[in-house]
């Protein structure tokens, strides 16, 4: 049961950062300097799981792609949630 919820919670973080990313994005362009996501906001998503949404919204959206920050943070953020969630998933399945 926990790994369901676990699993879910994946999805909507993942789902909530690629929204979040899209929406900064979509500010960016219309110029919307005083209502742009803080860029805090988006590593704290991708940190908290949701590094797969913020870096597929990088590459379909073409957003952050000039911020070194980001080139490499969400990248390793990405490889840190697949330890992280994986190990959790891992001890969950070993009891």
């Amino acid at each position: 049961m926990i790994e369901l919820i676990l699993g879910i919670w994946l999805i909507i973080i993942n789902g909530i950062a690629y929204g979040t990313m899209a929406l900064d994005k979509s500010r960016a362009v219309r110029g919307r300097s005083r209502q742009r996501i803080p860029e805090k906001t988006l590593f704290t998503l991708a940190a908290i799981g949701g590094a797969a949404g913020v870096w597929l919204a990088m590459i379909s959206r073409r957003h952050k792609t000039k911020h070194r920050s980001f080139v490499l943070g969400v990248p390793a953020l990405l490889v840190l949630n697949v330890l992280v969630y994986g190990y959790i998933f891992y001890r969950l399945r070993m009891g």
